[in-house]
């Protein structure tokens, strides 16, 4: 069978799943992704569980059915047998196997059947597989599924049909793939799952692309024994990347994240790609408030950190508590506060950026996402990180991607690369912006990036090459002069071009330049001479009596002859009560208004 064959199989096994929840009124609920992907890890673990135990007794690798032979076995030799499991494995008893389930579907309760064995693998391997709180809680592997219908009365058929869709085929075969065959497969699963809540801060996705590109420039040569974090993980495909590029068996991985969704499909993620080890590290909590991961009294220092974080949030029921003296140095640009209006807007990403420059080991590297305005903003907080990050010497370089790299912001991005041992410089600042293809993604805009346009990314910066218009090699002497700023666009050198010309045409050229000169000085004269005669035909008596005109014009059209008490256009005329006027006033008396007096003024300021 072909890699194609299984990833075609395997999606089919996710839409079956998913055909199941519908069918009994799960679609789209808040709970199906919990269904669909603990579903899938129990038929993973299954036949991950028979190919392990194939390896360990041959015997059981020459039989067609290895649950039924394994039926010999006293109980003496399985658990020898479970002794010998590698420790990425699950161990499974005789009867958590799903051949187990399947034939004992008909019977009454199967539903309770069904979960109890769940239950009963989460707790048998516990100490394993479970996610652990900011509180030390442990949160098990799996969840009563059934007990989402609300309807008790189909509960056993829909434990049945979920089990029926288990034995279709095996994922023995899969085992052999590498971790682009289950990139790909886990994309495919909680692609509709990565959207809208589940969490405070929970991004649950970041795309292949970008996780590529960050992990091939973090890791370009071999290492070992190193740690990785990401302090806002949410499906972890950052980490993933990076883990690969490294080498699962030589990094070990910490995350922590205040969702409990992004958490369960982290952990999915790390059984998926054989880093099941790094589990008994991934935090479920608020890395701001509690980050987890200490080091005696102190937080922990990493090789690498990777985060996706997100950029915008309501963060003000805890800002205050982050304003303390323990947080001075971790948070040392600044808290954002807490505006009046918009409270959802407050930048939270620059809090995730302190905090990774506050937990890297002194040669550590990090990659964070961040708002393309993050690299040019004149002052606040995000000059103040840019500034220390250039005063510090610990900036490798900016790549500004293209727009819609994620199809689900319009905001644009740009990877902020840090390096604790880059104090010579040779900053590389990428404009990488009018790369990629546009295509429609639902509802939105996507840009996808070509396998030799990531590969150009890659390569281009990693050589620290300069190629115009693309990208340019910079000092930190350099970056102070420009105010910090960190745009490559900035930077980039303005190119003259020049023609070569007769002299012919040169004379021809500057003889048409002096003759519209001359258009334009002869216009202008002119233009002066009108405004001068204009100004010689005006006079006192010329502003008064246009200034009684317009009057005249506007009580005529706001006053009708029945209205007897006077407007406030007109009160002036009330004067002659006190004062009888006489013909020869008339003229005077009625504009005595406030315009009127003030029209000297204005003449004699002229």
């Amino acid at each position: 069978m072909t890699v194609t064959d299984f990833t075609s199989k395997t999606k089919l096994l996710i839409d079956n799943l998913k055909g199941v929840c519908a069918n009994y009124g799960l679609g789209n609920d808040g709970n199906e992704y919990k269904i669909i992907t603990q579903t899938f890890l129990y038929k993973f673990m299954n036949d991950k569980f028979g190919y392990e135990i194939r390896k360990i007794d041959k015997s059981l690798a020459e039989t067609d059915n290895w649950e039924s032979a394994i039926t010999a076995y006293s109980d003496e030799q399985y658990t020898l047998l479970l002794m010998q499991m590698p420790p990425d494995s699950a161990k499974l008893k005789r009867e958590h196997y799903i051949s187990f389930l399947h034939n004992r579907q008909n019977e009454e309760q199967f539903h309770k059947l069904f979960d109890d064995t769940l239950r009963d693998i989460a707790l048998f391997n516990n100490d394993i597989f479970s996610v652990k709180t900011g509180t030390g809680a442990r949160v098990t592997l799996f969840d009563e599924l059934t007990q989402y219908i609300s309807d008790s009365s189909l509960r056993d058929n829909f434990a049945r049909a979920l089990i029926n869709q288990l034995v279709n085929f095996s994922f023995e075969q899969i085992f052999k793939q590498k971790f682009d065959f289950f990139a790909t497969i886990f994309e495919y699963m909680i692609k509709d799952y990565n959207k809208d809540g589940g969490g405070k801060y929970a991004e649950y996705y970041t795309p292949h692309a970008v996780s590529k590109i960050i992990a091939e420039i973090l890791a370009p040569e071999p290492v070992s024994n190193v740690t990785v974090y990401d302090p806002s993980a949410g499906s972890g495909q950052l980490l993933m990347n990076l883990a690969h590029a490294i080498g699962e068996d030589r990094c070990t991985i910490y995350s922590q994240d205040i969702s409990q969704k992004s958490s369960s499909m982290l952990r999915l993620n790390l059984v998926l790609n054989n880093l099941v080890h790094s589990i008994q590290n991934i935090i479920q909590g608020n890395t701001l408030t509690n980050p987890y991961h200490r080091q005696s009294d102190k937080l922990m220092k990493f090789d690498y950190i990777v985060s996706n974080p997100p950029f915008k949030l309501d963060f003000s029921e805890f800002r205050d508590s982050l304003d303390n003296k323990e947080n001075k140095a971790r948070f040392f640009a600044g808290i954002p506060k807490v505006p009046k209006k918009s409270k959802d807007k407050m930048a939270i990403y620059l809090l995730f950026i302190q905090h990774i420059m506050h937990s890297l080991a002194p040669k550590g590297k990090a990659a964070v996402v961040v708002p393309t305005g993050f690299i040019t903003a004149q002052s606040g907080i995000e000059k103040t990180i840019r500034q220390k990050l250039v005063d510090d010497r610990m900036l490798r370089g900016v790549v500004s991607m293209p727009s819609n790299i994620f199809a689900t912001t319009g905001t644009n991005v740009s990877i902020l690369f840090i390096d604790r041992d880059n104090t010579k410089g040779d900053i590389v600042l990428m404009d990488a912006s009018k790369l990629g293809t546009t295509v429609k993604d639902g509802k939105n805009q996507k840009t996808l990036l070509s396998e030799a346009e990531e590969r150009l990314i890659v390569e281009t910066f990693n050589c620290r090459q300069a190629k115009e218009d693309f990208t340019v090699l910079v000092s930190y002497d350099q970056i102070k002069e420009k105010n910090y700023s960190y745009s490559a666009g900035q930077y980039f050198e303005v190119k003259i071009e020049y023609v070569d010309i007769t002299e012919e045409e040169f004379t021809s050229k500057l003889q048409s330049f002096e003759k519209n000169l001359q258009n334009m000085f002869s216009e202008s004269k002119a233009l002066e001479k009108e405004i001068l005669n204009n100004l010689k035909n005006l006079s006192f008596n010329t502003v008064v009596s246009t200034h009684h005109q317009d009057q005249h014009n506007a009580n005529s059209t706001t006053s009708t002859p029945e209205a007897e008490p006077a407007t406030p256009e007109a009160e002036p005329a009330e004067a002659p009560v006190s004062k009888p006027a006489t013909p020869e006033a008339e003229p005077v008396e009625v504009p005595v208004s406030e315009p009127v007096k003030d029209t000297p003024k204005k003449h004699k300021q002229k």
